[in-house]
């Protein structure tokens, strides 16, 4: 509705100053020509909106004005209170504090509000681990959160999966949770990395300021590193003829299944590895309930390893 794109425009620009035309739309999912006619709205209802052209041009409101809007529908006041995960907090060190952020963000709401509030914190919870979660040390991320808060450098010991370890010297830019996984991204370097937490030790904070890239948007740069990450993993593919009585333990690895076709009295599955090797232990596995279609090298694989089990016994 008008009515509420119009508000969500005036409680942006009272939180961001100055907003383009361009971000408006984009985030109201809108055009241009749409956001300028409520622009135009606004200012005959009103409300104080400037537009300052060039470089660093945007939208803004009159300094010192201030809606006191405060109305939040049923559905907003919902969203607000879902259960944030408690284990992402407590590994910030925050868990009482988001915990009394709650307490008194319900008790400054009306009373005919609180019960959306109740509704959905009693329905809906957020477990970000997973079944079989390794325990990993994140005993430094109150220390880099402060380091984030204070805008300063850090330096810490780096372990890599492959490499020796080393000490690095960074300006921290944003941590990132991947499902419970934690992940500190950091200007080392003059280039953004990314460091996973556990592996991190002996962070000391510096006093030197961080310096922050101009135009740096976190998301965006963790959605490119994320894709770029995955398009970078090894893919290995190959097809077997499995038995219907393993097809359970096959499915139990949905994540690599690519395709699943009934051929006779058999499944024929093509399945993504990371690496040969790992296509070979899975089809050896299964002893003779599954058979190497492709690729040929597989198969003639699985054959040599087959005879050296039974030359062993």
């Amino acid at each position: 509705m008008r009515a509420d794109r119009l508000l969500s425009i005036l409680l942006l620009l009272q939180v961001h100053r100055r907003v383009t035309a361009r971000d408006l739309a984009k985030r109201l999912e809108v055009s241009e020509r749409t956001v300028l006619r409520d622009m135009d709205a606004l200012s005959g209802a009103g409300v104080p909106v400037t537009a300052e052209r060039g470089v660093g041009g945007g939208w803004s409101l009159l300094e010192g004005y201030q809606t006191k809007l405060t109305g939040l529908s049923a559905a907003e006041i919902q969203s607000l209170f879902l259960a944030r995960p408690p284990r992402l907090m407590a590994d910030l060190g925050l868990q009482h504090e988001a915990d009394a952020a709650m307490i008194k963000l319900q008790a400054s709401l009306p009373a005919a509000s609180r019960q959306h509030a109740d509704f959905a914190r009693q329905r809906i919870l957020v477990d970000t681990r997973g079944w079989r979660d390794p325990a990993e040390s994140v005993a430094c991320l109150p220390v880099l959160l402060d380091a984030l808060w204070r805008e300063r450098q850090v330096r810490f010991v780096y372990s890599p999966v492959l490499g020796e370890a080393g000490e690095r010297n960074a300006d921290p830019l944003g941590l990132v949770a991947k499902g419970s996984t934690w992940y500190l991204v950091a200007k080392a370097e003059s280039e953004p990395h990314t460091y996973r937490v556990s592996r991190i030790r002996d962070v000391e904070i510096l006093e030197r300021s961080a310096e922050r890239p101009a135009g740096f948007d976190m998301a965006e740069y963790w959605d490119r590193s994320a894709t770029e990450f995955r398009d970078k993993l090894p893919r290995y593919y190959a097809t077997f003829l499995a038995s219907p009585a393993v097809m359970r333990w096959v499915r139990y690895r949905g994540w690599r299944l690519e395709e699943e076709t009934v051929e006779g009295e058999s499944v024929r599955v093509r399945l993504r590895f990371d690496a040969e090797e790992e296509a070979l232990q899975f089809a050896l596995s299964f002893g003779g309930q599954i058979e190497a279609m492709d690729p040929p090298e597989l198969r003639a694989k699985v054959v040599a390893a087959a005879q050296a089990i039974l030359a062993r016994y």
